[in-house]
């Protein structure tokens, strides 16, 4: 049964094909490295995803599975092919080698000096292939004392900050539902990379590229911590608001609550319309966003007094009517079902061989009105190990035993 996926050709995009030609050696696992390399995947790169015999650790990540499958795995895998190598011997690193001699681009993420004692460093193989682009996703980066530290996305959420801004002020700290250190990561990582074949195509030169946990999670508090510097306060836990902008938070209604975000005055001013509440744009305490920001506790509790006695769907309705942003909070299965989401082709349908009704979210961008399609579905552990070995030249006789074994069921 193939992992293949055939779509018509009227859904083809050259951005399907951008990297077409492009190989790029995938040593990595967990979520960051793999979401680069599924990005470079999507715009037609050949990945070709190097597992160890235990496979990837998010496919046993669970539950949830589905048909027997890891939705973790599933999320950041598609268009690749799996290969399964032990590279502590002597079999797998031969096979590695003539990888990297075919190949592009190769993406690791080992702690520090794993990835150099295998003999596969960026040193090792800039001598090999001096024109590869080389990716190292780290968790705190090739220097200083935690170099060596393994690096998982809620822990530095912790060591950045980023939990002591999330939750309510009067609850514990908490991590960021989604992934963003790992996901963010990856994009970085990504556009990277790109950045490197550009350079190699001017110069013929390889580039060693370099991203870090630590570097993506501070730029999602750059802000924050310029307001630090700034002032010397230490920003807090501010539930669904922002410390800088007020009204930009929920807001109760008679049957849940609703996100309201005044950015500016003229929102503001058009909130209070909205609301009936006109004495409040000439009022002392609101006229300017850092008064309001000073104000923002008794702005809230007048503002809800009004909202609670509509329902979300009520509200909404006015603010639209009078250009004030707004969004319901949504839980995802409401999320899978909106309009918008379906409208925008960003989950859709699409043919699995072993998972029914399976779907899956889209490439995030669109090229001339398309977005990039899936080729092939996440594969399985080592499902590709003798179609690649025979691309690098390997007889049936010569393939180590481990390659020639087929895969285990998921």
């Amino acid at each position: 049964m193939t992992d293949t996926v055939r779509r018509p050709a009227s859904l083809e995009h050259d951005s399907s094909r951008a990297l077409a030609g492009i190989r790029v050696v995938d040593l990595t696992q967990n979520i960051a490295g793999p979401h680069c390399t599924q990005i470079l995947a999507d715009l037609g790169a050949d990945v070709i995803k190097v597992e160890p015999p235990a496979g990837d650790p998010t496919r046993q990540w669970g539950p949830p599975f589905w048909e027997g499958e890891s939705p973790l795995f599933l999320a950041f895998n598609r268009n690749k092919r799996s290969v399964l190598l032990d590279l502590k011997s002597d079999d797998g690193k031969d096979v590695l080698e003539r990888l990297v001699d075919r190949a592009d681009i190769f993406v690791q993420a080992f702690r520090a000096g794993v990835i150099d004692e295998l003999g596969f460093g960026y040193e090792e193989i800039r001598q090999r292939h001096p024109g590869m682009v080389y990716a190292s996703v780290t968790g705190y980066g090739s220097r200083g004392p935690l170099r060596e530290r393994p690096g998982y996305d809620p822990l530095i959420q912790a060591y950045t900050g980023i939990m002591s801004l999330t939750g309510y002020p009067e609850g514990d700290p908490a991590r960021v539902g989604g992934s963003v250190v790992d996901v963010g990561t990856g994009i970085v990582t990504a556009l990277g990379i790109l950045a490197a074949l550009r350079e190699k195509e001017r110069t013929g030169e390889g580039t060693h590229v370099e991203s870090s946990l630590l570097a993506t999670s501070l730029g999602w508090v750059s802000y924050h911590i310029q307001g630090y510097l700034a002032s010397g306060v230490i920003p807090g836990r501010m539930g669904t608001g922002i410390s800088m902008i007020a009204p930009y938070e929920a807001f109760h209604t008679r049957d849940g609550e609703l996100m309201i975000s005044a950015g500016h005055d003229g929102i503001f001013e058009r909130l209070c319309e909205a609301l009936k509440l006109e004495e409040l744009k000439g009022d002392e305490r609101f006229t300017t966003n850092p008064l309001r920001v000073a104000n923002r506790t008794e702005l809230h509790g007048l503002i809800e007094e009004h909202t609670c006695k509509m329902t979300t769907a009520q509200l909404r309705h006015l603010l639209d009517q009078n250009r004030v942003p707004s969004a319901p909070i949504h839980d995802m299965s409401e999320v899978v079902e909106e309009e918008q989401v379906h409208a925008e082709g960003l989950l859709e349908p699409s043919p699995h061989p072993r998972i029914t009704d399976y779907r899956d979210i889209s490439f995030p961008l669109r090229f001339d009105g398309l977005r990039p399609i899936a080729s092939r579905v996440p594969p399985l552990h080592g499902e590709h190990n003798s179609e690649v070995l025979r691309e690098l030249g390997y007889s049936e006789d010569e393939m180590p035993v481990f390659i020639r074994a087929e895969p285990a069921p998921q």
